[in-house]
C-alpha cells in the first residue's frame, strides 16, 4: 500500500481537516493571515493528521471530533516548525523559503505563538478533559525536547541515549499524543488507548531516525532540505554519534571538529566516515526495529481497512532508508 493508497482511505476526512485548518488559521491581523497562507501552501505529507484520522476510524469513531483533533495536532507541529526555523536559522523547508526567511524572525515567532494558542482554543472547544491533559503534557515535553536539543548542539560527547531522548520529546511525543487522543475521542478502552499511544511513539521515532539518515543520503530537491543540514547546525544525530564511536582517530577528529564548529566545509569526508563505519545502516536498522514495534502495538485493534492503513503507514516510514 502506497502513501497515496493510505490517503485514499481517509480522503474525505483529510479534505475536512484541510478545511478546518484554513478556517481556524483565519485572523483579523493581516500579517497573521499572510504567514498562515505561506505555511498552508507549503504542503507537506501531513502525516500527523493522517495518523489521527486513521486511528480514530480504526477505533470506530463516527463523529467529527477527530477532524478537529487532526487539525490541532498539525497546528502544534506547525508552531514548533516556525520556532525551530528561527532557532536553527533555517532558510529552506519543503523546497521553499521558510517563514522566517520571508517575513523575519520576529513575525515568525509571534505567529508560531498564535498557532499554538489557536490549537488550545480548539482543544478547549472539545470539552474533553483527558484530551486537554494529554496535549498539555505533550506540548510541555516537546518544549523540553527543544531545550535538550539546544544543549546537545555542538557537543560531540552527546550520547545515543541523549539523542534518543531528544527525538522522543521533539518528534515522537506528538505522534504518540495524536494517536492517543484519537482513541480517547472514540471512547476506546484503556488497552486500546495504551496500544495506540505506543504505536504513535514508535512510529514517530522511526520517522525521525529515517529523517536523520536522509540528511546524509537523499536528493535535496526531492526532500526539500539541503544535504547535511544537521551537520551545518552542529547537531549530533545518530549517524554521527555512531561514526564517532566506531571511526578511526582521523575520522573521529574530523567529526568532533565538524560538530563543534558546524558548517559544511568537511561534508564529503564526514559522509564518507559515516558510510565507512556503518552509521547510516545502524540508524536505519534501529528505525526498522521501531517500525516493527509500532506494528506489534496494533495487534489489539480489530481488523479493518483503517488498521491496514496504520500498518502501511508504519511500513512506509522506513521504506526509503536504503
Amino acid at each position: 500500500m502506497t502513501l497515496e493508497d493510505i490517503r485514499a482511505l481517509v480522503k474525505e476526512d483529510l479534505g475536512s481537516v484541510n478545511e478546518v485548518i484554513r478556517a481556524r488559521l483565519k485572523s483579523a491581523v493581516p500579517l497573521v493571515d499572510q504567514i498562515a497562507e505561506h505555511i498552508i501552501s507549503g504542503g507537506g505529507k501531513r502525516l500527523r493528521p493522517m495518523l489521527v484520522v486513521l486511528a480514530g476510524r480504526a477505533c470506530g469513531h463516527k463523529g467529527t471530533a477527530h477532524i478537529e483533533a487532526a487539525a490541532f495536532i498539525e497546528f502544534i507541529h506547525t508552531a514548533t516548525l516556525l520556532h525551530d526555523d528561527v532557532v536553527d536559522g533555517s532558510s529552506m523547508r519543503r523546497g521553499r523559503d521558510t517563514a522566517n526567511e520571508v517575513f523575519g524572525n520576529q513575525a515568525s515567532v509571534l505567529v508560531g505563538d498564535f498557532v499554538y494558542s489557536r490549537a488550545f482554543q480548539m482543544m478547549a472547544a472539545l470539552a474533553c478533559q483527558p484530551v486537554m491533559e494529554i496535549m498539555a503534557e505533550a506540548t510541555n515535553v516537546i518544549a523540553e525536547g527543544e531545550v535538550l536539543q539546544l544543549m546537545n548542539a555542538h557537543d560531540p560527547d552527546t550520547t545515543e541515549q541523549r539523542y534518543l531522548e531528544v527525538i522522543y520529546r521533539k518528534t515522537a511525543k506528538l505522534f504518540e499524543a495524536g494517536a492517543q487522543v484519537a482513541a480517547v475521542l472514540s471512547d476506546s478502552p484503556p488497552a486500546i488507548r495504551k496500544a495506540l499511544a505506543s504505536y504513535g511513539r514508535h512510529l514517530g521515532t522511526a520517522y525521525q531516525l529515517v529523517d536523520d539518515v536522509l540528511d546524509y543520503r537523499s536528493n535535496p530537491t526531492e526532500r526539500g532540505k539541503n544535504l547535511g543540514d544537521d551537520l551545518a547546525e552542529g547537531k549530533p544525530t545518530l549517524p554521527l554519534i555512531h561514526a564517532l564511536k566506531h571511526g578511526d582517530e582521523p575520522q573521529r577528529a574530523a567529526i568532533r571538529l565538524a560538530i563543534e564548529k558546524g558548517g559544511l566545509a568537511q561534508l564529503e569526508p564526514i559522509v564518507a566516515a559515516i558510510e565507512a563505519t556503518g552509521g547510516l545502516e545502524y540508524t536505519a536498522q534501529l528505525a526498522r526495529s521501531e517500525s516493527q514495534q509500532a506494528l506489534t502495538a496494533l495487534d489489539v485493534l480489530p481488523g479493518s481497512a483503517y488498521k491496514e492503513g496504520l500498518i502501511a503507514l508504519a511500513r512506509f516510514s522506513v521504506e526509503h532508508t536504503t
